[in-house]
């Protein structure tokens, strides 16, 4: 029988790259929910192709166009934000991939996990703001989250069959991104079009400005802490600009495990939708004796200080990574549309770390009232 995959998130960049590997597996796999926030044209045309039982735009403003559009398919059509976090409650659905991004996808990840279903996980923005929580829900409710990113799927990896034999440390490694060797000088007038312009992968803009910074490495690391139960000092990031190395576990015997591959996201995410098998696929395999050199270097956290702000507030702990997360989502906004230059974004985000009250142990609410009081005084800054 096939898998029914609910695809949250499927018009963004790794919700396009999961249909796309349903359409190799499409044997062991069907759509079954396909949900959006804005995207509604590109919604409808995948609708159309993969025949979903039900569709769920975000924007309710676009619920009209969604609906005539599909009339005349048997398909079920739901708006709103809520309507994403409860189709997690149908009983058609076996595994739920959750590709929003931000912190949206925090309520659908938390009712997926309640109502006890399999989840793979592409988003890191719920765990770095609520990680302690989420995984006190999972352990209550039995439910394994598997990580779809490519470095916290390899770590997932490395850990299989280890059981409780003792990790010394782990180690993201981070492409560098499209800056990497910059000096200060060039940063400082960096464009937008220049910083979404990264080496090896294909990503949505925000991760895209957040991998050019190297926040999205410190936001790994924060999810990391909770994925795999690891301290922060235990948490380490290097350089490796070929992205072929995905991350490694230092163990407590001496012992190092990596894996390698081909940078394609598609790997990641297939093994995530089939764990525990792997299966055959047609992604690219990766040839070492082509990939000649493999490089590795320490970040320069005095030039990109996102990855020290995403480390320290991984280690003061309570509200504080929902603060780093909500002034960077702000800053980096401010970003793109050309309102702030490229090194003002860590400006923006640690004096939200300074200014923002600290709640030692939030309870969902304070993260979503942090969340709000962060975004209002990241754009007071930006003014």
């Amino acid at each position: 029988m096939k898998k029914r995959v609910a695809i949250l998130g499927s018009t963004g960049s790794v919700g396009s790259q999961v249909l796309s590997v349903i359409d190799v597996q499409h044997e062991l796999f069907s759509v079954e929910v396909l949900s959006a926030y804005n995207n509604a044209d590109l919604l409808i045309s995948q609708a159309i192709k993969y025949l979903p039982n039900v569709v769920v735009i975000g924007n309710a403003d676009h619920y009209s166009k969604v609906r005539d559009a599909l009339n005349s398919y048997d398909i079920k059509v739901y708006a709103g934000l809520d309507a994403i976090s409860q189709i997690t409650e149908m009983g058609t659905i076996d595994i739920v991939l959750i590709g929003i991004v931000g912190i949206e996808a925090l309520n659908p990840l938390l009712s997926a996990i309640r109502n006890k279903k399999k989840i793979a996980l592409a988003n890191k923005e719920s765990l770095v703001v609520a990680g302690e929580l989420i995984s006190k829900i999972a352990i209550e409710n039995n439910v394994q989250i598997i990580p779809v990113d490519s470095e916290h799927s390899a770590i997932f990896q490395c850990l299989m069959g280890e059981f409780d034999n003792p990790v010394d440390k782990i180690v993201l490694t981070a492409s560098g991104g499209p800056f990497l060797g910059k000096d200060n000088n060039y940063l400082k007038n960096a464009t937008p079009e220049e910083a979404l312009k990264h080496p090896n992968w294909k990503m949505g803009k925000k991760v895209s400005i957040d991998s050019a910074t190297l926040m999205n490495k410190g936001l790994e690391a924060i999810e990391a802490r909770w994925l795999f139960n690891i301290q922060h000092s235990q948490i380490e990031v290097i350089i490796h600009p070929q992205s072929i190395v995905h991350s490694l576990v230092y163990f407590a015997d001496g012992s190092v495990k990596t894996l390698l591959s081909f940078p394609d996201m598609r790997i990641p995410i297939q093994f995530a939708l089939t764990f525990p098998h792997r299966l055959k696929s047609t992604f690219p395999t990766l040839d070492l004796l082509s990939a000649n050199t493999l490089n590795f270097e320490r970040p320069d956290v005095k030039k990109f200080r996102n990855l020290a702000l995403a480390f320290k507030a991984l280690e003061i702990g309570g509200n504080m990574p929902c603060i780093l997360n909500a002034a960077n989502d702000i800053a980096v906004q401010a970003f793109l549309n050309k309102k702030i230059g490229f090194q003002q974004i860590p400006d923006i985000i640690e004096k939200c770390m300074d200014l923002i009250p600290l709640t030692g142990n939030p309870v969902l609410t304070d993260i979503f009232e942090t969340d709000k009081l962060t975004r209002h005084k990241a754009s007071e800054l930006i003014k």
